[in-house]
């Protein structure tokens, strides 16, 4: 059983800044991409940005320049580092893992992240 614990969501000021970590335990397999999406108010989830277990990494062009994607693979850990926060980011912030040996997605419980003006 896969489990994915997100921490780090919260409360900051426009122009601040923020730090989601996610944790996978479980039969995880080294060959993966782990990452974030996020979903708004009567939105639909979307992609934050992902790494996989080479380092390769792919952001929403929205977020592009502000928040850095980082991956510690011996400790199964994403790290996003979220700068110069605007409301438009106010979302819940959902851990993704994708297993590709088995082909299945594994996802958080999610994180609030509100951002005001």
């Amino acid at each position: 059983q896969v489990q994915l614990v997100e921490s780090g969501g919260g409360l900051v000021q426009a122009g601040g800044s923020l730090r989601l970590s996610c944790v996978a335990s479980g039969s995880i397999f080294s060959i993966s991409t782990m990452g974030w999406y996020r979903q708004a108010p009567g939105k639909q989830r979307d992609l934050v940005a992902t790494i996989t277990s080479g380092g390769t990494a792919n952001y929403a062009d929205s977020v592009k320049g502000r928040f850095t994607l980082a991956r510690d693979n011996a400790k199964n850990t994403v790290y996003l580092q979220m700068n110069s926060l605007k409301p438009e980011d106010t979302a819940v912030y959902y851990c993704y893992l994708y297993i590709t040996i088995v082909r299945k997605n594994y996802w958080g419980q999610g994180t609030q992240v509100t951002v005001s003006s």
